[in-house]
């Protein structure tokens, strides 16, 4: 009797010890436990970091690499790469700005800006599902090649973005709350629908996961994997125009840099390198995470060259986690035994 009580008593403990190790993986759990801690560290040395002003402020300077992200995590978990996002967000908001100054309506123009975008994923989605060429080699191809146009298409010069858009970048709404916020916020909840609640969402896993599978399961993996890429060169160009709404003109040299913070976002918000894994909620913890860092940076007066220290070190422990997630730092630890009694 008092052994079957204790099997009784034991088994939903193993369960809750099972289902708290099991939330202990997941990475957004990880990543709003760690936007915690720092929010509460921050805020005792300078309490200006709490206050509702810098907290919109934080989200705002976030938009532009979290709504790329989102676009990235789906990209990533098809298990390819896409380097040319920031080449393509100037091209989007340039492209925008031409159209505009060319006599065309502002929203027409926008809707111009977002399908080049769009357009460019196209290019290199069918390059590397036809041409069978790697999207690493693709898309820094397609990074030059879409700056280049920028520059085309300017000069150089900086195209004036449309007055009556301003309020993308820099209108608020409900209290205080940044339009490009809620854009983001909502683009977030979107994404995440779709990744997990459309047939097309779980295409993308299965391709990344197992692309073999799913072909003989009857998935289409090369409209799958094209499809991923027009995704975020769309939402390049959605961002392109966030970013230049933001500062008034759409610039050649806009987006420098970007693919980095982007595939950083996607990646700590626990998008795996290796396909089949990503949610796009913890994109969203992701670029949240990137943007407290950077904040906190200029609150406490610290160095920015410590700023992208700190950024990289965070990048590298994300995919240490996502390997531990795994279970594949047990087989490293193993395989580095065996090498030093060699």
């Amino acid at each position: 009797m008092t052994t079957e009580i204790t099997e009784t008593v034991a088994r939903p403990r193993g369960r809750m010890q099972s289902n708290l190790a099991s939330m202990a993986k997941r990475q957004e759990v990880g990543l709003v436990g760690l936007l915690i801690v720092l929010a509460v560290v921050i805020n005792s040395i300078n309490d200006r970091f709490l206050t509702t002003t810098n907290i919109y402020n934080l989200l705002q300077t976030v938009t532009v690499i979290g709504i790329i992200a989102v676009g990235m995590t789906f990209v990533l978990i098809a298990k390819e790469i896409d380097l040319s996002v920031g080449a393509v967000l100037a091209l989007s908001a340039v492209t925008a700005g031409s159209l505009y100054a060319s006599g065309v309506t502002p929203w027409l123009a926008v809707a111009g800006g977002i399908g080049a975008g769009a357009l460019s994923g196209l290019v290199v989605g069918a390059v590397v599902v036809f041409g069978r060429v790697s999207s690493f080699i693709v898309t820094l191809g397609m990074l030059s090649i879409a700056r280049g146009l920028t520059l085309l298409i300017t000069g150089g010069l900086p195209q004036q973005m449309p007055d009556t858009l301003s309020f993308i970048g820099q209108g608020r709404v409900l209290g205080g709350l940044p339009v490009s916020v809620l854009i983001f916020v909502l683009l977030v909840l979107v994404g995440q629908f779709v990744l997990t609640r459309t047939v097309f969402g779980l295409r993308v896993v299965s391709v990344g996961d197992n692309a073999t599978a799913a072909r003989l399961g009857g998935i289409p993996v090369a409209r799958t994997r094209i499809l991923t890429f027009v995704l975020i060169g769309a939402l390049a160009g959605v961002a392109g125009i966030v970013f230049s709404t933001q500062v008034g003109v759409a610039e050649a040299q806009a987006g420098t840099g970007y693919e980095l913070d982007v595939i950083a976002a996607a990646v700590i918000g626990g998008a795996s390198l290796n396909g089949g894994r990503g949610t796009i909620i913890g994109a969203f913890l992701g670029a949240c995470l990137l943007g407290v860092l950077r904040n906190s940076f200029i609150l406490l007066g610290l160095s920015s060259f410590l700023q992208q220290l700190s950024i990289g070190l965070v990048i590298v422990l994300a995919a240490l986690f996502d390997q531990w997630r795994q279970g594949n730092l047990g087989r490293f630890r193993l395989g580095a035994l065996r090498l030093r009694r060699s």
